[in-house]
């Protein structure tokens, strides 16, 4: 049965979140205990944009520790003992012992202890031996930025989320593990993957220089989806952008593709969900940037999505978590 919450209770949260935000803030009604998952780069801009981005919804929020799996060894400092090659990402043989015992046998349960709803953060590639057919490293030094930490952390992390119905929200990064723990393909460098379909890529998704987010448009792909009941449109401008790893294909998962950004003259996936859960969206650009952008009254902000556009998908989450926290506490 689709458990997706329906599109006009999901409008209405996106008009009365902010006057519940109110009451929680107001009375000693606790609201819903919103988490962000571990980040071992939490002074990127992004991070820091998604910092400023739950300031602005003046709900309490945590960022958790790292989850550690069991099978593996760590050292003193939190870091991964023979379990990870050269370039830092995790070998095919620790990579097969998190696929196998998921959150079984890990901290996960004990960290997420009264969680209502969590964000997963944009950051650095995933280890290729994470996927569902593992892949060999992409070999480009200059993106070589792994954090097997992290990894096995996220890894673990989504799929207790996942078994547990915990409402879920996976930005860049995040939708990519998403899609990784839910058994989808994805592509390691855009670049290299329109070079093969014999395309030259403009880099619409990153800029090569690295010095700021791209601004591109997005289309939503069916009004039966959570996107579309969040933003009410079929067609979003400004969505920022920073990645060169995409989303595939998702045949065979529980996933549906529900956003696209033509991309010289290619579909790149934008947005994911699982309907088998009350709340599961992933998307590949980053709302929490546009909002920091407009804040900040940056330079460009008006690149970007406004201010109300950007907070939506946070506002619609976090009544995702008062809903799950007012069914655990009946349950």
């Amino acid at each position: 049965m689709n458990k997706r919450i329906t599109g006009c209770i999901i409008m209405s949260c996106i008009l009365t979140a902010a006057f519940n935000i109110a009451v929680y803030a107001g009375t000693s009604e606790s609201g819903p205990k919103v988490a962000i998952a571990w980040n071992n780069r939490q002074d990127t801009y992004s991070f820091t944009s998604l910092i400023t981005t739950m300031e602005e919804t003046g709900v309490d929020y945590e960022i958790l520790d790292m989850v550690q799996s069991y099978d593996l060894s760590y050292d003193e400092d939190g870091k991964l003992i023979e379990a990870k090659d050269e370039n830092g990402i995790l070998t095919p043989e620790a990579a097969k012992l998190v696929k196998n015992n998921t959150w079984i046998g890990s901290n996960a349960e004990e960290l997420m202890e009264g969680v209502d709803c969590i964000i997963f953060s944009g950051g650095s590639d995933i280890s290729p031996t994470l996927f569902y057919e593992e892949q060999e490293w992409h070999g480009i030094e200059a993106d070589k930025d792994y954090c097997a930490e992290r990894d096995v952390s996220d890894y673990i992390l989504m799929s207790y989320c996942l078994e547990h119905d915990v409402p879920i929200l996976a930005i860049c990064r995040g939708m990519q593990m998403l899609s990784t723990v839910s058994g989808a393909e994805v592509i390691q460098d855009l670049k290299t993957y329109f070079a093969d379909s014999g395309v030259q890529y403009q880099y619409k998704h990153s800029d090569p220089e690295k010095r700021d987010l791209v601004p591109h448009p997005v289309d939503i792909l069916t009004s039966d989806s959570i996107l579309y009941d969040v933003y009410g449109t079929l067609h979003l401008e400004g969505c920022p952008s920073w990645h060169h790893q995409a989303v595939k294909d998702v045949s065979n998962t529980r996933l549906v593709v529900t956003a696209q950004a033509e991309t010289d003259g290619t579909p790149v996936i934008e947005a994911v969900e699982r309907h088998d859960q009350t709340f599961c969206l992933g998307v590949q650009f980053h709302p929490e940037v546009s909002v920091r952008k407009a804040v900040e009254h940056e330079e460009n902000a008006g690149d970007f999505m406004d201010y109300d556009t950007s907070m939506a998908v946070f506002y619609t989450l976090i009544e995702a978590g008062d809903s799950h926290q007012k069914l655990d506490q009946a349950a």
